[in-house]
C-alpha cells in the first residue's frame, strides 16, 4: 500500500527568485553504478516561472527505495511511473 502524499505549501522559487511553486508532476532521473532509472509523473512543486521542480522528502525516500531495489535486481536502464512506497 502506498504512502499518503501531503500537499506542500507554495513557496518562492530559490532558482529564479521570481516564480511561486504550484503542485504538479516532473520526471526524475537517477544514476548509480552504471544503472539509470527514469521515473515519470513524480509529484512535485513546480515553479510557475522557470519550471524548477521541488520534490518532498517523502517522495525522495520513495524514489531512492525504488532505485535501490532496481539496482539489486540488476536493472541497467528502466523507465517507470512513480508509485509511492512505504519506507
Amino acid at each position: 500500500m502506498g504512502t499518503r502524499l501531503r500537499k506542500e505549501e507554495a513557496m518562492k522559487c530559490v532558482v529564479c527568485k521570481m516564480g511561486e511553486t504550484r503542485p504538479g508532476f516532473t520526471t526524475v532521473t537517477l544514476e548509480r553504478e552504471g544503472a539509470a532509472l527514469v521515473v515519470r509523473k513524480v509529484p512535485a512543486q513546480i515553479c510557475d516561472n522557470c519550471g524548477e521542480a521541488y520534490v518532498s522528502a517523502e517522495v525522495t525516500r520513495s524514489l531512492l527505495q525504488s532505485a535501490r531495489e532496481a539496482l539489486r535486481a540488476g536493472v541497467e536502464v528502466d523507465i517507470r511511473e512513480f508509485v509511492a512506497t512505504t519506507v
